[in-house]
């Protein structure tokens, strides 16, 4: 008998203790998002699953979260609470996997003591719950074990579907367009082969010699070292001076036969030879940038924030001279309504055309420049957005200006070499099956001798990995999907990079 009494006294302790985790957790959470509702509000409004819905989940997750702690309190109510608490973390929880795994980005944490847990983190904290909330409404003993199982079961499988939902009918996950056709080619690449990275944050610094050199966003001194027969890795670190500077976001380039370091937050440029991996200060305290691409040892675009129109601007850092040379320009990439998201886009440089390429991501141009960032021509690509779709949202507390969930990206990583500008694009044009992307991703070809439009082709990679890097170097094109490296040859029937290129005969329409 009285083993039967500590018993039950443990059981129910357990379902007190339970019942208020979460009276606390749904209390604190609920006070955090409404106390600096306006950061919540805009958080959802970057999410690509949830921004149609900001404004009402916005309200009603904190009231919904309030409702259940206080029912928590009531005995008689509690069993319905704990149900209720389960299905909202497994709600929270399908959210945070789905954005992990299938998302075309990942929007920023709640706020709270939880912003400081990274989404990995929270995943785990969202399952501690769940396990408690089931353990809980067992001990509870209000049904038969095969009925709660059952029941529980099922508000999982309600709560996944409802969140899984969102996300197939979400207008982030995949924009069609039935305005252009794309023209693809019959299997242009041949596989080399694919390397598991084992973590995400690696990014690709350069080629030199049919090597692929990694960088690590999480480790910025360090580099992989990859040939492109995959049988030859090594990883080593360079060694730069100035080691003391606060970096942020330090990032790498190889251009043979020097690398460079750089981090515009500083602002700082480093300079190198490949043959000693020992770095020095190129440019310091000369100008901020938040991208940089080399042109050659002595000419180096960046893409910077004018401090007069508050605005995106393209700069040359320019050392022919004795001196270092700093060439701003504020016009040419335009002025229009909230001009810095507008105009943002991703600098490249072609050495073969010797020409620098700035192709915007939320519209369908890309400008062409000579070596001093004079304006040579406008390209257009297949896609008919000329004025940008953005969402924005605005934090006026802090004054800041962020993209939506519902905002429009054209066009998304891209690369040049030779005669081609490719871009990775997942808008899906006429005809197009949106099952493909589940294992592929759009390569659009452009020909920067006449600024046409090429063809397409699918590069090919695992299921339901994200395309986040992407180089061409010759004949050599290399990807970063996900955790994975993936290598393949361009054939060169159909990227000929000779003076009269023959394309006809070589598309499926």
């Amino acid at each position: 008998m009285y083993a039967l009494i500590k018993k039950s006294n443990l059981k129910n302790t357990t379902i007190v203790i339970s019942a208020y985790l979460f009276v606390f957790l749904f209390l604190y959470a609920a006070v955090s998002k409404l106390l600096d509702f306006e950061t919540f509000t805009l958080q959802l409004a970057q999410s690509p699953l949830l921004s149609a819905y900001a404004y009402i989940i916005a309200w009603a997750v904190p009231a919904i979260e309030i409702g259940i702690a206080l029912l928590l309190v009531i005995e008689r109510l509690r069993l319905f609470a704990l149900y209720a608490a389960f299905t909202l973390m497994v709600m929270f929880t399908a959210y945070i996997f789905i954005i992990l795994n299938f998302s075309d980005f990942v929007p920023c944490s709640c706020g709270g003591v939880l912003e400081k847990l990274s989404w990995t983190q929270h995943l785990i904290f969202n399952l501690f719950f769940i396990i408690l909330a089931g353990v809980a409404v067992f001990f509870s003993g209000r049904y038969k074990s095969k009925k709660t199982l059952l029941l529980l079961a099922t508000l999982a499988i309600f709560g996944v579907g409802t969140v899984t939902l969102l996300f197939a009918f979400s207008e982030k996950k995949i924009h069609r367009n039935n305005a252009f056709q794309r023209r693809y080619i019959p299997h242009p690449l041949m596989k080399l082969g694919e390397y598991d990275l084992e973590k995400h944050g690696y990014y690709i610094a350069g080629v030199a010699e049919d090597t692929i050199y990694l960088g690590d966003y999480t480790a910025p001194l360090y580099l992989k070292a990859v040939d492109s027969t995959l049988q030859k890795l090594r990883d080593f670190r360079v060694s730069i001076s100035n080691i003391d500077l606060p970096y942020r976001r330090a990032k790498m380039t190889i251009h043979p036969p020097h690398f460079y370091l750089g981090d515009g937050t500083v602002p700082i440029l480093l300079r190198g030879r490949m043959s000693t991996w020992k770095a020095n200060p190129f440019s310091f305290k000369e100008a901020y940038f938040t991208q940089y691409t080399t042109a050659d040892s002595l000419i180096t675009g960046f893409i910077t924030t004018s401090s007069k129109t508050k605005t995106n601007a393209l700069g040359i850092l320019d050392k022919r001279d004795s001196e270092a040379n700093i060439h701003l320009d504020t016009e040419i990439l335009g002025q229009e309504e909230y001009s810095k998201i507008a105009t943002d886009g991703n600098l490249l440089y072609n050495t073969k055309l010797e020409r620098f390429v700035y192709l915007y991501y939320y519209k369908n141009e890309y400008k062409v420049l000579n070596k001093e960032l004079v304006y040579e021509n406008l390209g257009k690509t297949i896609d008919t957005i000329s004025t940008p779709i953005l969402d924005i949202a605005h934090h006026s507390k802090k004054g800041e200006t962020k993209v939506g969930g519902k905002s429009v990206l054209v066009n998304l990583q891209s690369t040049t070499s030779g005669n081609y500008l490719y871009i990775h694009s997942n808008r899906l044009g006429k005809f197009e099956d949106d099952k493909i992307l589940n294992t592929a991703s759009i390569i659009d070809v452009y020909d920067l001798r006449d600024y046409t439009y090429a063809f397409s082709f699918y590069l090919f990679h695992q299921r339901d990995g994200t395309l986040t890097e992407i180089q061409v170097k010759n004949d050599l094109l290399v990807a970063i999907v996900g955790d994975k490296l993936w290598l393949y040859r361009l054939k060169p029937v159909y990227f000929n990079t000779g003076p009269n290129p023959t394309h006809t005969g070589q598309y499926q329409e």
